[in-house]
């Protein structure tokens, strides 16, 4: 895969003519409102708005789109004429998607700063690294780095069925693949055995890695798997779930949109034929 986001965090020594700047107040992404849909502000349009930036983060240098910032906005800012604010899931579609996934990553390093100006183990000042994306401790020179929550998701195949949930949180209707948080100690593959044993009672084998996925809500690594189901009926295990089952290629219920590597998933085994 062609490379065409290259991350930094320390900035050009000069302001880019050619850039953008993602800033949040909260989760909240300040867009400007126009004829053509929402947009992320230019450097230039950014400073023309005159934006309560409380603190500011360089991202890197995009190839399509130029260089990158990030900012953290005062906490009662009030979007300025011609501008609002916006999650990021409601701008899916409506924005370029690299400068879409841009925003993800614009959020988590900012909440990550947001929630790491002290020490977690004396209670002492941190202030950014100099070169790094870390925090470091004034007193014990303790250095974080911004955190990652790794997940499994994966779809279970039964011939020419595959296995579709629905969650208490999904939208009316909707059903998805299975996914779940690695725990401490956990290889991948046995994070994939343990969610689906615990959340359908299933036994599954055969696994192979199917991609992986930045998620920024809030701040996981999505890791996707193909497994077929060797044994078991489904069972319900906590209340995680309220619904599962197998479903034909021809008759699927609501599924979730591209934004997420769920879709891929499902995408890719329906585009396979039919295995007997």
């Amino acid at each position: 895969m062609e490379q065409t986001f290259f991350p930094a965090c320390v900035p050009p020594a000069e302001r880019p003519d050619r850039g953008w700047l993602f800033a949040f107040s909260g989760d909240q992404l300040l867009v400007v409102c126009g004829n053509g849909g929402p947009a992320i502000p230019s450097l230039d349009e950014a400073a023309a708005l005159s934006l309560p930036v409380t603190v500011e983060h360089y991202l890197g240098w995009s190839r399509q789109h130029g260089h990158c910032y990030a900012a953290e906005l005062a906490a009662d800012t009030q979007p300025p004429p011609a501008t609002s604010l916006s999650g990021l899931r409601q701008l899916y579609g409506r924005l370029d998607e690299e400068l879409l996934w841009l925003g993800g990553r614009a959020v988590q390093v900012v909440n990550w700063r947001r929630e790491h100006r002290f020490c977690g183990r004396c209670g002492s000042h941190n202030r950014p690294h100099a070169h790094e994306r870390a925090m470091v401790c004034d007193d014990c020179q303790t250095m974080v780095f911004p955190r990652l929550s790794p997940a499994i998701i994966v779809l279970i195949r039964r011939g020419p069925r595959l296995l579709l949930a629905r969650s208490h949180r999904f939208p009316p209707g909707r059903y998805s693949v299975i996914a779940g948080f690695v725990e401490a100690g956990e290889t991948l593959e046995e994070a994939v055995v343990r969610e689906v044993r615990e959340e359908v009672g299933l036994t599954v084998g055969n696994l192979r890695y199917f991609g992986s996925q930045s998620w920024p809500f809030p701040h996981s690594l999505m890791l996707g798997f193909v497994a077929d189901w060797v044994a078991g009926e489904i069972t319900l295990g906590d209340d995680e779930l309220e619904d599962a089952g197998w479903y034909e290629r021809d008759r699927l219920p609501d599924l979730p949109d591209g934004l997420s590597i769920s879709r891929r998933l499902i995408d890719a085994f329906l585009s396979e034929r039919a295995v007997p």
